[in-house]
């Protein structure tokens, strides 16, 4: 994305998208990771929703914040800030506990 659209974005706003697409990308290892867990213990499953709607909610608004150019969309990105520490925390917990076991 970040290629195909120098043309059509900003410097700034090009920037709001790599900040995006990094998060994404970042996360969705760490989806890989949560799946893996959840295949040992299933509670892991939270972890997993958790970051997936972090992926939508932090990503997606810069997205389209980069996309439309409304700052508006800079207001749902800390929400999916904070799914991500919860998918991250919950992860820990259930790794923790299924080594513990």
């Amino acid at each position: 994305g970040a290629h195909g659209l120098r043309a059509r974005l900003s410097p700034e706003l090009l920037e709001v998208w790599k900040t995006g697409a990094y998060y994404h990308l970042a996360h969705a290892l760490g989806l890989l990771a949560v799946a893996y867990l959840a295949s040992l213990r299933p509670a892991a499953d939270w972890a997993g929703f958790a970051m997936l709607a972090g992926i939508v909610l932090f990503s997606g608004s810069l997205y389209a914040l980069a996309w439309t150019g409304v700052r508006g969309w800079g207001a749902v990105t800390p929400i999916g800030g904070l799914l991500f520490l919860a998918g991250w925390a919950l992860f820990a917990l259930v790794a923790a506990r299924a080594g513990a076991r």
